[in-house]
């Protein structure tokens, strides 16, 4: 891979109200993006609001850029 070249990750995940919260202060500790697909629609999962208005009866696709202990542990976690 060339230098300056950013390798996006990808995981199907299912979350709940519960987790919904961790969710999201853990992805707002990292220095990379995050973003969650749902339908059409790509939700910032640093944002409590745009997760509180996902529907937690579907799976979802996180996308991010980089790497974080905590946040690799949250996403194997919650895995579908």
């Amino acid at each position: 891979m060339r230098k300056g070249c950013i390798r996006v990750k990808e995981c199907k995940i299912k979350l709940n109200l519960n987790d919904a919260c961790e969710f999201v202060q853990k992805a707002s500790k990292c220095d990379f993006d995050i973003d969650i697909f749902y339908n059409r629609f790509v939700i910032d999962a640093k944002s409590i609001l745009g997760v509180l208005g996902l529907d937690f009866s579907k799976e979802l696709t996180v996308q991010y850029g980089g790497e974080n202990k905590e946040f690799s542990n949250m996403l194997k976690r919650l895995a579908a």
